[in-house]
């Protein structure tokens, strides 16, 4: 388990570093720092109480059709692999992860728990996995302003396979909600075109620990996320 951080200061610094990661930079330069933060990230999000892998493979498996033991997922974005232990404790063990940062991927190589692990620029690259393959395909906290564009999810559902399911994320705290809304246009035009259609949605107020004081929620410590679950077009689209 990740050590928390005990005094305002550490935990203000937590703070920095995360709401670093949502600023403006080009790719190369937040995968390095992503890069020099492996080693730190999970006493971070341990810090911020960031839930979210376990309300992804919650989700995922409350609605998923069989034995989980046996499904093929794919990782989009694993990091350290927070939420392969989560997917795990679910079931699932045949687990892939893509990241873009070769610091996370090593972190998260170290757990065993992913029997394949690729490198991926998400957003400027394909996916290098074969088209309909994964029975589920997760992105878990890196849909969000200033990390991985909205437009890969189209890529993430290509993935899957016909029936298989699409488990993404994202935080709906002030700075997100123009983000968030950007990728409900795309889940809608997804799901209006017969590629998908919504399963669940969990809404989720003490999602982490908000990064900045201006985004405290009613006068609390904690932003809101949101969890999304949608299954693939079982046939082809007429």
């Amino acid at each position: 388990m990740a050590t928390v951080p005990d005094s305002a200061g550490q935990l203000g610094e937590v703070r920095r570093r995360v709401a670093a990661v949502h600023g403006p930079a080009d790719l190369q330069q937040r995968l390095r720092f992503y890069d020099g933060w492996a080693a730190e990230y999970e006493q971070d999000v341990a810090a911020l109480q960031y839930q979210a892998p376990r309300f992804a493979a919650s989700c995922l498996a409350a609605v998923f059709q069989g034995p989980p033991e046996d499904a093929l997922v794919l990782d989009v974005a694993c990091g350290t692999g927070l939420v392969a232990v989560e997917l795990q404790a679910k079931g699932f063990c045949r687990l892939h992860g893509l990241d873009g940062s070769p610091g996370m991927l090593e972190r998260a190589h170290h757990k065993g728990l992913y029997q394949e692990l690729k490198q991926c620029r998400l957003g400027q690259e394909d996916l290098p996995v074969p088209e309909g393959s994964y029975d589920a395909v997760l992105t878990v906290g890196a849909l969000g302003v200033g990390q991985v564009p909205a437009q890969v999810v189209p890529m993430l559902l290509q993935a899957t396979k016909a029936g298989g399911f699409l488990c993404l994320t994202t935080r709906t705290n002030l700075s997100n909600l123009e983000y968030k809304a950007e990728l409900d246009r795309l889940l809608a035009e997804l799901e209006r075109r017969g590629e998908c259609e919504k399963v669940l949605v969990q809404e989720v107020d003490k999602w982490e620990r908000a990064t900045s004081a201006e985004e405290a929620v009613q006068d609390l410590d904690y932003i809101p996320g949101v969890v999304y679950v949608y299954r693939k077009s079982p046939g082809p689209v007429l």
